[in-house]
């Protein structure tokens, strides 16, 4: 699973790494966050066709982690689809038709993972795994629009915008921390996976390939990432040598 990333990068970064042609929230900008949890606002590419626009542009949104289908009756839903497996996104109700017609990249400095202690019953050691060149982990995601019926048409919060992150099998160098990790989609990809002209979500699903081994790496980092409140770079800083070898 991924219950909690790191996403630091300024706006401005984020607008020129994704080659982003529209800024969908330019009055707003999200402070850097070490510990991103679910219901928190985040980062989210995606490409929208504008109205009377002959094609799609790719926008850089601010939406909420934890998806929402447009059928859901009240939006606490979102707390429980924080993730979506890669292996059943064309079967579940809660994600065929984004999966089909709104797919995401949602930028990430890396991610955080849990893997219990040897000889420790209830004591897990964090890890921060994050791409190895220390470039941006665009993780897949989709995206969902809901109405709320409480709210008038002109009311600016009568849409709620939502996200979820796709998860797969781990790759071996990772899979010693957690079985899952969240779905990678390399640069060469992202045209492709965020155009939504491709509804056919057999060819979506080639799209999702596991990064190689090596991709990404993992080191241990203190506790204090367990209290969602803590913040700051800190955060994913390596323990120090004498700490880490007493994991082991």
């Amino acid at each position: 699973m991924c219950g909690r990333y790191a996403s630091a990068r300024k706006k401005h970064e984020l607008l020129e790494e994704f080659q982003v042609e529209q800024d969908g929230d330019p009055d707003t900008e999200l402070g850097a966050d070490y510990n991103v949890a679910p219901t928190k606002n985040v980062y989210a590419v995606l490409s929208r066709v504008p109205k009377e626009a002959e094609r799609a542009v790719r926008q850089l949104r601010i939406v909420k982690w934890g998806l929402v289908p447009a059928w859901a009756k009240d939006p606490s839903i979102g707390s429980r689809l924080i993730n979506a497996r890669a292996e059943t996104l064309a079967e579940k109700p809660s994600f065929r038709q984004a999966f089909a017609k709104r797919r995401c990249l949602l930028p990430a400095d890396g991610y955080f993972e849990w893997m219990p202690v040897e000889g420790e019953k209830k004591k897990k050691q964090p890890y921060f795994i994050h791409p190895s060149d220390g470039g941006v982990l665009a993780m897949a995601g989709l995206y969902e629009f809901w109405k709320d019926p409480s709210r008038a048409d002109d009311d600016p919060l009568k849409w709620l915008v939502t996200c979820t992150v796709i998860t797969t099998d781990a790759e071996d160098n990772l899979g010693r921390i957690h079985d899952r990790m969240p779905m990678m989609i390399e640069q060469d990809r992202w045209a492709e996976w965020l155009d939504p002209k491709l509804t056919d979500t057999g060819q979506a699903a080639r799209l999702l390939a596991p990064p190689e081994s090596g991709r990404l790496t993992a080191h241990p980092i203190s506790t204090d990432v367990n209290n969602v409140r803590n913040n700051g770079p800190d955060l994913i800083k390596p323990l120090p040598e004498v700490e880490e070898t007493a994991l082991f």
